[in-house]
């Protein structure tokens, strides 16, 4: 919009109504539902190196431009984009197994796999990042 006014000396946009115009263009989709389904449908949803926090935020949001309400839809989408290990962890839990019926269930069970992920990475990674010093190095 700054190139046009810098090529013609008038702005284009010149009332409330032409500014309106270009927000929704340019900020809300026209098919946002189609395109929020059709990425439901496909896998470039999915969880991937994402943590869970942010798989999740992106997820509802989809989630909520589809419409989708059904409980054991939306555990089904949710349950097929979490990374591997984070979803048979979930699916075969011994007790406590959130119900396939319910979606808010299933994302704390996620969040918590995740949060103990990221804990024990962090560990592992001050473990192995920490130099070795030996006993007669300390004592010398």
């Amino acid at each position: 919009m700054f190139c046009q006014e810098v090529d013609t000396g008038v702005f284009p946009i010149q009332t409330w109504g032409d500014f309106e115009q270009q927000f929704w263009l340019h900020f809300f989709p026209i098919n946002a539902e189609v395109d929020a389904i059709n990425a439901l449908e496909g896998t470039s949803y999915h969880q991937g190196n994402r943590t869970v926090n942010d798989y999740l935020d992106s997820f509802q949001a989809l989630v909520s431009n589809t419409g989708y309400i059904d409980p054991q839809t939306l555990v089904v989408k949710f349950q097929r984009g979490l990374r591997l290990g984070i979803q048979n962890q979930i699916a075969t839990m011994p007790y406590g197994r959130p119900a396939d019926t319910n979606p808010d269930a299933w994302y704390r069970a996620a969040w918590r796999i995740d949060q103990v992920y990221l804990t024990n990475e962090a560990f592992q990674f001050a473990l192995h990042s920490t130099p070795f010093t030996s006993l007669k190095t300390i004592s010398a």
